[in-house]
């Protein structure tokens, strides 16, 4: 009857409708209204011409070869991409834009791991299930199936696995007899003695170098210092926010106390990968949080002034806590408003075969999702240090999953970068309560779904 009040699980349901819309531009601030469909996919007889909206590639020349070799298989499907902003958050803004207008000219996209409960519960991802099969599920890492599953339902398919991992000047370790460290204290006091030792030679290096912009980067930097001292962003448990527990806390305030205000640049707070690698490539960084794909840039002659000085070893932990490296990676999927669903499925399924998982991960450094490419040797010859990775890897963390996560990464964003620019004697507590409250706001409203 129109004017009845709401119950109790409408008004739930109607608030994370409009919830789900008001995300979609999380970042931006700005709510596009609909307008009229853009022109739609095209195919011209037996031609399809996909169109696949990627971010922009550390290897575009590499990305050039994997479309040419399908086009060669496929002459009768042309692919033709749109470049994303490298940004994780940037990038989720234009696509689910796209996706919430129904846009036809959008076929296939890469999905961050953290949105697929998002794009699952708004319809804008295709199942693919019964595409992929249980059989074929197996031969990737557990975690990265999972990332891509929701309600029981499958959405995306692994293009690669990322964690976070440590990267040091080998060469500068040795040379004060360090070895890799195994706690952030211990990074932190061997940072100092180098940083000592080193200035006199070169005034910009600084001992650490990471991703601390505002945006997703952020997050799973903090997640990592967080969850290393027992620490949570979210009880799962609870569904409760714990940005205020004493842990938590506590590695907030040694990365706004340790590592701003002694080992990192200034700059580090418009560091997002790009930025804080290139400071590691041009020899002003000690230690280094970043992705799997690093390794290539790092010893990279063209590009970087320290090949075969470089090491790798997993994240440090807090005393009493462990390693934690977050849950990174990119999935394929099929838009649910895609007129060519299954040209784009052939086209996933290339990418995503062993062949090409081998080409990316010898080529460009990115960490293969197929359990068996670990073992290859020529995947281990281009890349040692994923021997000992890989259990790195099996074992990451993930962020909250939520079909709300945008808006809840959105005040997690803004809480840690207040906290990390905020003076020592700040209320640091009183901050995260307050980011605690409006996380919470929104685990309620999708509480039971």
């Amino acid at each position: 009857m129109m004017g009845a009040p709401l119950d109790q699980t409408r008004r739930r349901k109607l608030g994370v409708g409009i919830l789900l819309t008001l995300t979609a531009c999380v970042g931006s601030g700005i709510v596009v209204a609909p307008s009229e469909l853009p022109a739609q996919s095209t195919s011209s007889g037996t031609h399809t011409v996909l169109r696949f909206v990627s971010w922009k590639p550390d290897h575009p020349h590499v990305w050039a070869e994997a479309i040419a070799r399908f086009t060669k298989i496929h002459p009768t499907i042309s692919v033709e991409r749109e470049i994303a902003p490298h940004s994780s958050t940037a990038y989720h803004d234009l696509l689910s834009q796209k996706l919430k207008n129904g846009d036809r000219t959008v076929d296939l996209f890469f999905m961050d791991v953290i949105w697929i409960p998002e794009f699952a519960a708004a319809g804008w991802a295709l199942p693919i299930q019964q595409r992929f099969p249980a059989a074929e599920q197996e031969k990737f890492i557990p975690a990265t199936i999972k990332a891509g599953t929701y309600k029981g339902n499958v959405y995306g398919v692994p293009s690669r696995i990322d964690g976070g991992m440590l990267y040091y000047r080998k060469d500068l370790l040795d040379a004060y007899g360090f070895h890799p460290p195994e706690t952030w204290e211990d990074l932190a006091r061997q940072a100092q003695v180098i940083l000592n030792g080193e200035q006199e030679k070169n005034p910009a290096l600084r001992g650490y170098s990471g991703q601390f912009k505002q945006y997703e980067g952020l997050v799973c930097n903090m997640l990592e210092f967080i969850e290393s001292n027992g620490g949570q962003l979210v009880n799962e448990e609870q569904g409760k926010a714990a940005l205020a527990t004493p842990a938590s806390l506590e590695a907030v305030r040694f990365v706004r106390d340790r590592v701003m205000r002694h080992l990192a640049s200034q700059a580090v707070l418009m560091y997002q990968e790009p930025e804080s690698l290139s400071a590691f490539v041009r020899g002003n960084a000690v230690f280094h949080r970043n992705w799997p794909y690093a390794w290539d840039v790092s010893n990279d002659p063209t590009r970087s002034i320290i090949v075969g000085n470089i090491g790798v070893a997993p994240l440090p932990r807090f005393p009493g806590g462990q390693s934690v490296s977050a849950l990174g990676g990119w999935l394929y999927g099929i838009s649910a408003y895609s007129e060519h669903p299954e040209q784009a499925w052939q086209f996933i399924s290339f990418l995503s075969g062993y062949d090409m998982q081998k080409y990316f991960a010898i080529h460009a450094g990115i960490a293969p999702s197929r359990i068996s490419l670990y073992a290859d040797p020529a995947v281990l010859k281009a890349h040692p240090f994923y021997r000992d990775q890989f259990r790195v890897f099996q074992g990451t963390t993930p962020r909250p999953r939520s079909p709300l996560y945008p808006a809840i990464s959105h005040i997690l964003q803004r809480y840690f970068s207040r906290a990390l620019a905020f003076p020592a004697d700040s209320d640091l507590h009183l901050e995260a309560l307050g980011a605690d409250r409006q996380i919470n706001l929104l685990l309620d409203v999708t509480a039971g779904h």
